[in-house]
């Protein structure tokens, strides 16, 4: 679209087509009367900063300006001032258009972002975990006002993650706080809300909400093959399962260095993480990890979702698998069997009739024990408390999508010692666990609430007690 002849007779440089957008946002794009010349714009925008480069874009044949112009700045707070005091604005004194001033896209992008934008004022940074919202806002407010501080948490436990988003008022303050912050914080312009999600962790718990809102949750037991396809196809589009050595164990390499407690942070999110370390490259500043899960199941998931994730944005992570000495065939049979098993229990659960059928048919064996698939590390069987002992803890269970036999409640259940019964509510997904001792019941909760079991996530948390039947007041007449 530009010609790049057009400003070379001004004596300055042509920055090549790699420094175009380096850094990011340092790149003006102005909407101007077709008689505007380049002395001129360099005389009204120099006040900003320091001008690397400005070019008029010229019809190639008649070499007319066609009214639309660039300019490069050194910085990108340079830029973003430009745009917010010159957007509106008159050049000259007998100009009757105002101008209009955007922040230039790279050239791979279409469209230009505004001083409204949110994609310009919302920054993403990495922080200590003992940072409050208020550590946060007093940390950054030297740079401009601040719209709102936010600390992203662990949904489960509340605590903070290291990361942070701070909202400025200006696109300019962002940009000053990305130069000039200390680089510990790695601060970067995070991706708009209503662009791509926050955090891996919505898709993970969006179900959960559905449910809530009193929508069926799609069961699907791998979501990458359709939605994940289309997100991550642009970034590497050779990519092919059927080509690589399926393991539990993946590699994880990123152009950023990161901890173990980012590289866990990531990816403990798919359920089944056995344990991650990084691996230091001393000839590079590349990140690189190891990362190894319970079951093929879990790696294969993970790295169908967070293969391209963008940690911090800005910068996707590539992973894929490792070998580790694992019969590939076997890991898919077994990976295969769960999904049959869970599809199976989904399917008998949700057709009260075939309930009978299955049992009849032999689903539950008296004289075998059930099988169940978990990558949570279970104690051996204990024996189970005889049924007058006195009930020392209740346990209240939810189940997602559908209940677990009895028998296999009663098998997970009674690892913990001194259970005394499991027993569910008819036509509810969820159950009761009542256990002869508090410690054993406190064990079950930590080992096992938020955990996958046999396809079916369970909540582990203690019940409420038992409402007495109130008192009635003795009648007077």
């Amino acid at each position: 679209m530009e010609d790049a002849s057009n400003s070379a007779g001004s004596g300055g440089f042509r920055l090549g087509v790699d420094s175009l957008d380096e850094p990011p946002n340092s790149r003006i794009f102005l909407v101007i009367s077709k008689y505007t010349s380049e002395s001129v714009l360099r005389e009204r925008f120099s006040p900003f900063g320091d001008i690397q480069d400005i070019w008029v874009v010229r019809d190639k044949h008649t070499k007319e300006s066609k009214g639309v112009a660039f300019v490069k700045f050194a910085r990108s707070s340079q830029a973003c001032r430009a745009m917010e005091e010159m957007h509106g604005q008159c050049l000259g004194p007998n100009d009757t258009k105002p101008i209009k001033v955007f922040i230039a896209q790279s050239r791979s992008s279409g469209s230009h972002r505004d001083v409204e934008d949110e994609e310009l004022t919302r920054i993403f940074v990495m922080i200590p975990k003992s940072y409050t919202e208020d550590d946060l806002r007093e940390k950054f407010k030297v740079y401009g006002d601040i719209e709102y501080c936010s600390i992203i948490k662990n949904k489960v436990t509340g605590e903070s993650k290291g990361l942070g988003y701070v909202r400025y008022l200006k696109p300019s303050q962002a940009a000053q706080a990305i130069e000039n912050c200390d680089r510990s914080f790695r601060a970067l312009l995070a991706e708009p809300k209503n662009k791509v999600s926050e955090s891996p962790e919505q898709d993970y718990y969006s179900s959960m909400r559905q449910e809530a809102l009193g929508h069926e949750p799609r069961v699907n037991l791998f979501p990458f093959v359709g939605e994940q396809q289309s997100e991550f196809s642009s970034f590497d589009k050779n990519d092919s399962r059927s080509q690589e050595t399926i393991s539990k164990r993946l590699s994880v390499v990123s152009r950023v260095p990161f901890t173990e407690e980012q590289l866990f942070s990531i990816f403990d999110i798919v359920p089944g993480l056995e344990y991650c370390e990084v691996q230091r490259d001393p000839y590079s500043n590349f990140g690189h990890g190891v990362v190894q899960y319970f079951n093929v199941a879990s790696a294969i998931y993970a790295k169908y979702k967070l293969h391209g994730f963008q940690y911090p944005p800005g910068n996707r992570i590539g992973v894929s698998f490792l070998d580790d000495g694992s019969n590939s065939a076997d890991l898919i049979r077994k990976m295969a069997t769960q999904m049959v098993a869970s599809q199976l229990a989904s399917m008998v659960w949700s057709n009260p009739s075939q309930q009978q059928q299955f049992l009849q048919f032999g689903g539950s064996s008296g004289s075998q024990l059930p099988q169940i698939q978990t990558d949570v590390v279970l104690p051996s069987c204990k024996k189970k408390a005889p049924p007058e002992t006195p009930v020392k803890e209740r346990l209240f269970i939810v189940f997602n999508p559908h209940p677990l036999p009895l028998d296999v409640l009663e098998d997970i259940f009674c690892r913990f010692g001194n259970l005394i019964e499991v027993y569910l509510v008819s036509g509810k997904n969820v159950g009761y666990v009542k256990y002869a001792d508090r410690m054993s019941a406190n064990d079950a909760i930590s080992t096992l609430h938020g955990k996958i079991l046999n396809g079916v996530r369970l909540k582990v948390m203690l019940a409420d007690s038992p409402r007495e039947e109130p008192k009635k007041r003795q009648r007077t007449y």
